[in-house]
């Protein structure tokens, strides 16, 4: 019998090694995050979207439009995309447009119908992750709330940090 012995991986950043808060098992974050990514998928089931359904919608929403730096932005294939957006299309949720200048570029909107849907979501989410905090004392049920706002920033943050760097 052979034994071997493995080393965890070097990481160069001292930031990117913080570990979790006295009483939290390694792991303990990821954890938390899939299982209330779990939750918000099941929660969508209400509305009829998917969870990368509702990415895209939101995206949309928030005024992006080029279904090109969609696959970026949720971190997906370009393929992946294509299926999702056709989709969405079929159930006219979204519509693809050539843009005027360039035959070549297609930019995505969200249809009246698709504006209606994510502003559903988006409110029956909102409801739906504030009872689950409210199950906490007051003052732990607004710092978890808060830091979802944190974490979109971190999010929003890291994201323009990877697409803006050489």
């Amino acid at each position: 019998m052979v034994e071997m012995s493995v080393s965890p991986p070097t990481v160069t950043s001292t930031r990117a090694t913080r570990t979790p808060r006295r009483g939290s098992a390694p792991g303990a974050y990821g954890r938390v995050a899939a299982w209330l990514s779990k939750r918000v998928e099941v929660a969508l089931t209400q509305v009829d979207l998917t969870l990368p359904q509702y990415r895209v919608l939101g995206i949309l929403a928030e005024g992006s439009n080029a279904a090109s730096g969609l696959a970026g932005r949720l971190a997906v294939r370009p393929p992946s995309v294509t299926a999702l957006i056709d989709g969405l299309v079929a159930r006219d949720l979204v519509e693809r447009k050539q843009e005027e200048g360039d035959r070549r570029r297609i930019a995505l909107c969200l249809t009246p119908a698709g504006v209606r849907i994510v502003a559903e979501a988006d409110l029956m989410l909102d409801a739906y992750i504030t009872s689950i905090a409210a199950t906490l004392p007051s003052e732990d049920e607004a710092a978890a709330l808060g830091s979802l706002e944190l974490w979109g920033h971190a999010l929003s943050n890291f994201h323009q940090q990877r697409t803006t760097s050489p």
